[in-house]
């Protein structure tokens, strides 16, 4: 079975440049394929790693509900080959988005067809990297319902910390199968303040690691070059390696 690594926190915390340094590390430790699912239907896990999508699949499924598809082919068998339009390959991962809703403020459909293609395209990938939208939404219609490692991103403020562990809290609440959470505080400047590291022990979630500042998100992002380009010297980069390698490696 695949490993899933699912990454979870507010908007604005960088979890989605965080997934894309985890989809980087498992392929350079050889750890590959690994399939990235972008579970945001505001999709941008393809601009942080490097390939474009054409088709998501929520759009897939626009596309079978307006009649559009094969004669030769029941609704099932072309929903599947829909969703496996959608599959984005590039070396080393492959990636899938679930993308906009068919209606407004509804995303359980397209959300169905996600976990459920993922079950099946698991079979391919030994490891699993999933970007989810900000805040409990994912959680709360159960898309990531097995999840060996929960990752849930937060800035250093009170309030982010906070709604980290609102997060963490949902996710204890349903029936969702976690070997292993951890939070990592990203875009760290001059520690961990007071308040907040209070706040982070008094939950009892493992911080695995902190990512300081880098500049050089903030300047690939500016030109519009994928992060999962950084320079293997950044702080990004050297901050996420030495976390993957107590959770990976040791998993």
């Amino acid at each position: 079975m695949s490993f899933l690594i699912a990454m979870a926190g507010k908007g604005g915390t960088g979890k989605t440049t965080l997934a894309g340094l985890a989809v980087r590390y498992l392929i350079e430790h050889g750890k590959k394929p690994v399939l990235a699912v972008d579970a945001d239907a505001n999709s941008n896990f393809n601009e942080v790693l490097g390939v474009t999508v054409e088709t998501t699949v929520g759009q897939a499924r626009e596309e079978v509900k307006k009649g559009g598809g094969r004669v030769d082919m029941t609704k099932d068998q072309l929903v599947e080959f829909r969703i496996n339009q959608c599959l984005v390959e590039s070396t080393g991962f492959d990636l899938i988005c679930m993308g906009q809703p068919e209606g407004a403020g509804c995303y359980c459909a397209a959300n169905h067809l996600i976990t459920y293609y993922m079950d099946v395209l698991s079979k391919n990938y030994p490891y699993i990297v999933m970007d989810n939208e900000a805040g409990m939404e994912h959680l709360s219609r159960l898309t990531t319902k097995d999840v060996d490692l929960l990752l849930i991103v937060s800035d250093p403020s009170f309030r982010g910390v906070q709604a980290a562990r609102r997060v963490f809290e949902v996710a204890k609440s349903l029936k969702i199968v976690v070997g292993q959470a951890a939070l990592i505080i990203n875009r760290l400047t001059n520690g961990i303040p007071p308040r907040s590291q209070q706040e982070i022990d008094s939950w009892g979630l493992p911080l695995a690691g902190t990512v300081p500042e880098d500049p050089l998100v903030a300047e690939f992002d500016g030109l519009g070059r994928p992060t999962i380009e950084l320079p293997p010297d950044s702080v990004s980069i050297k901050a996420m390696n030495q976390i993957f390698d107590r959770l990976i490696i040791s998993a």
